[in-house]
């Protein structure tokens, strides 16, 4: 995970997400078309938070969001998700 320089706004937070799942548990190799889009990644980079609600996650948390959570956006050939911290669910 390089450096970067980027600085989310207020209660957003910076994730990567973590690859999908190549192989289910019995070894059948599964296809691009058919993974599920991953659900788990870890905290980037993290916002000031809003004005009497403090951050609750911080810079290297494993966290579980929503499937259709924040938008993608691509920084050096990295693909990131941009969210609120109210759409992620859990600190892993």
């Amino acid at each position: 995970m390089a450096k970067l320089k980027i600085q989310p706004l207020a209660d957003r937070v910076l994730v990567e997400p973590m690859e999908a799942e190549q192989k289910t548990a019995g070894g059948i190799i599964i296809p691009d078309t058919a993974k599920e889009k991953p659900q788990e990644g870890v905290v980037v980079a993290v916002g000031p938070g809003k004005k009497d609600e403090p951050m609750t996650v911080k810079t290297g948390d494993k966290v579980l969001y929503g499937k259709y959570s924040g938008s993608e956006l691509t920084i050096n050939g990295t693909h990131y998700l941009i969210m609120r911290e109210s759409d992620i669910f859990a600190i892993l």
